[in-house]
């Protein structure tokens, strides 16, 4: 399976337990305790076995809708067209919900009623409005993980990294080429425009694992635990993947900006600290050395005339036939006491 594949796995699992489990919850509401103002009656355990089915079906529906949402429409279309798809698609949801459950009723409990009666019977009133609450609650919490970045959210929740702590990474630094020339000639909004749409096409690296770390101006900062920048090359892989993603759009870019876009890369692989930063704004962040490394390797790309540098320490752990590296010698890097030997990198034709 791949890293695409196992992505809208997870989203799914996550919508099938959040739907489970706010089913779950409306039927300990309803059923403990207190009397159905409807004439539907259901018997406890009864109630929590169509929660369990009603939280896989619906929540496999969601979990699709919000991947074709991420996949196909997020950026093609406008805010207020987004709004009411949403609403159409939550209406189209309560329908869906209000005939599985006319039919379970009509097969098990033999309900004579009309499906319209059943539909507006007393009380049901709130639950269309808790179905409705749930769906918004869960993509909210769908778009701050996006916004965080994976396994973030829950990070913060329990409290992992509230401690530092120390752990062995790659980073990779990406900058845009003249990007001071190209803000010149395009104006300060057009220029933003190009980094927006270039950033959604780095989107690509996801299926090497990249997690990314920040976006700062014209630069995004990418990392990945170490095992899974190494597996299959993917730290070296995800900047071929964006390169020819950009190319690929080659005509976009030009006919808009008169410009395609081109960035250089710096990595470096080594030892960071991470830890819960900030008080009203929080977020996990990296510190150490390796970082200064990366982004201080990444800017002797101009002077090197290369596309993507690498540090000694990483290229001693890739194992791969895939890229010929060679050697541009050791250099004093800003900042830095020891000079640090550099690689190029390039695709064996």
């Amino acid at each position: 399976m791949n890293f695409r594949s196992k992505r809208r796995l997870i989203i799914v699992r996550d919508y099938v337990i959040g739907w489970t489990l706010a089913f779950i919850f409306l039927s300990i509401v309803r059923g403990v305790g207190t009397i159905e103002v409807g004439s539907v009656q259901f018997e406890f355990w009864h109630s929590i076995l169509i929660s369990l089915s009603f939280g896989f079906f619906f929540g496999n529906i969601s979990g699709y809708v919000q991947i074709f949402i991420e996949e196909r429409l997020y950026k093609k279309i406008s805010i207020l067209n987004f709004i009411v798809l949403r609403l159409i698609y939550i209406i189209s949801l309560l329908i869906l919900i209000i005939i599985s459950s006319y039919f379970i009723v009509t097969q098990f409990l033999g309900e004579a009623k009309g499906i319209w009666a059943f539909a507006i019977e007393p009380g049901s009133g709130a639950i269309y409005f808790y179905i409705i609450v749930t769906d918004i609650f869960l993509t909210l919490l769908r778009l701050i993980n996006l916004m965080l970045g994976k396994n973030n959210l829950w990070q913060l929740f329990s409290g992992k990294f509230y401690t530092p702590r120390e752990e062995e990474r790659i980073f990779m630094f990406l900058d845009l080429h003249s990007s001071t020339k190209h803000a010149e000639t395009l104006g300060h909004l057009k220029y933003s425009k190009l980094i927006q749409d270039c950033f959604m096409d780095l989107s690509v690296v996801i299926e090497n694992e990249a997690e990314i770390y920040q976006y700062v101006g014209d630069e995004v900062i990418l990392t990945w635990k170490l095992k899974d920048g190494l597996k299959n090359n993917n730290c070296i892989n995800a900047f071929f993947n964006f390169k020819n993603q950009l190319l690929k759009k080659e005509a976009y870019y030009i006919k808009n900006y008169g410009v395609v876009p081109f960035f250089k890369a710096g990595l470096n692989s080594g030892i960071v600290t991470v830890t819960e930063v900030g008080k009203y704004k929080k977020e996990i962040a990296y510190h150490g050395d390796t970082i200064n490394t990366a982004a201080r390797i990444q800017e002797k790309c101009n002077a090197y005339k290369q596309e993507v540098l690498l540090s000694e320490s990483l290229k001693n752990t890739l194992n791969t036939n895939v890229y010929a590296f060679n050697k541009l010698g050791s250099v004093l890097l800003k900042g830095k006491d020891k000079e640090v030997l550099i690689y190029s990198i390039a695709e064996n034709k």
